[in-house]
């Protein structure tokens, strides 16, 4: 029996993701910080959809995470044929007001810890009949963003690391995703200490977590590569590349100003 592991799966995207991959009858293995939270996911899933779904709490942001995730699997013997790198979060603000330890903490749960559980995975996807990994990105990976500057280049890094993981796969039995989401209806701007401004901003082009993970995971089965959610998001990528650096990241600070 196989399982689809989700990370950053009790709340957000990655619970709208671990509902989706319910509906389509596939087992889960959810994981997040939250032990309480996995519980009552997991509970509502089995109820809903008569999936197993199992929990495992871990602070994503800890050296060697991803490896305790894996041995949990490996002793349970728990097969996995689909890995959801989902965690992450940004914070808002001029670079230099963060802790040094906050930025390590950020990129590790939006690029190591990723990578490593990839890493770790990988030898048993391709064991696999088919093996998937969907990496949720962010519309900011196709532009450098002033006050949101080291979560937008964590993102370029995933889309960057995604794209060739995906050519180097492209013979074998397992395949890449990279799925950005524009704004979303989630806890994002909260935990990222966005102001006022920022978050009526945001809201204007907020899409649900449910019309994201829909979209992922369609995306994820079709093994599309690279996939952005919404009009309007891919016509703002489009801009990105499309207009002068300097006037694009001058508009994205005033976004936050």
């Amino acid at each position: 029996m196989s399982y689809a592991l989700v990370t950053g799966a009790s709340k957000g995207i990655g619970r709208a993701i671990a509902v989706s991959l319910a509906k389509r009858k596939h087992n889960l293995i959810i994981v997040a910080r939250s032990q309480d939270l996995l519980e009552q996911v997991a509970a509502e899933l089995m109820a809903a959809h008569k999936i197993d779904v199992k929990c495992f709490a871990a602070d994503l942001s800890l050296p060697g995470a991803a490896q305790q995730v894996f041995d949990w699997c490996n002793q349970n013997k728990l097969e996995i044929n689909i890995l959801v790198n989902n965690a992450g979060y940004g914070l808002a603000g001029v670079f230099e007001n963060h802790t040094w330890e906050k930025h390590s903490d950020l990129m590790t749960i939006n690029m190591n810890m990723p990578l490593h559980m990839i890493h770790v995975f990988l030898p048993m996807l391709r064991q696999q009949p088919h093996g998937y990994i969907l990496n949720i990105v962010s519309t900011t990976a196709y532009q450098a963003l002033p006050k949101l500057a080291l979560y937008a280049a964590s993102k370029s890094f995933m889309l960057s690391f995604t794209r060739a993981l995906q050519f180097e796969l492209k013979r074998t039995n397992v395949s890449v995703t990279a799925v950005s989401p524009g704004s979303t209806d989630t806890d994002f701007v909260n935990r990222a200490g966005m102001g006022p401004k920022a978050k009526k901003n945001a809201g204007k082009f907020n899409m649900t977590a449910e019309a994201v993970a829909e979209i992922a995971v369609n995306a994820m089965f079709k093994k599309k590569v690279e996939v952005i959610t919404g009009f309007s998001n891919k016509f703002a990528a489009f801009m990105a590349w499309l207009l002068p650096k300097r006037f694009i990241e001058s508009t994205a600070a005033s976004f936050y100003d």
